[in-house]
């Protein structure tokens, strides 16, 4: 059996950028920071680590997220990981873990949401 399930909870780090493929097809990119907070089990210190992830929408719903969506706003998401690779112009090999979201939420109360509108046409909703 195969799985590549990933369900993140994050603050975008910047806002959406959007953008449509030759074929039309839309697609949202964005960064989402996760961050993970525990006690050193050693000296009893508060510890916290930030991960930084990309993030790709494809089709409506990426239309919907660059809509309603700023940096420093919180979203759930739940999607797979996908490996992207590529050479640099100085022949160097790098490649990036993103999350290709399959579907997300907003999060957190309505004053953080205040940006977003109090209902969303139901035609925007991407699930």
């Amino acid at each position: 059996m195969n799985l590549n399930k990933v369900l993140f909870a994050g603050n975008l780090t910047r806002d959406p950028e959007l953008r449509y493929t030759s074929g039309g097809s839309p697609v949202c990119n964005f960064s989402i920071a996760v961050n993970r907070y525990w006690n050193d089990k050693d000296s009893g210190a508060k510890k916290e680590e930030t991960t930084f992830m990309r993030v790709t929408v494809w089709g409506k719903s990426g239309e919907t997220v660059a809509q309603y969506f700023t940096k420093g706003m919180p979203i759930f998401i739940e999607g797979r990981l996908q490996v992207r690779t590529w050479e640099t112009e100085d022949g160097q090999k790098r490649s990036s873990v993103d999350i290709v979201a399959e579907s997300w939420q907003f999060v957190g109360s309505k004053r953080q949401q205040s940006d977003a509108p109090a209902t969303i046409p139901e035609d925007d909703i991407p699930f």
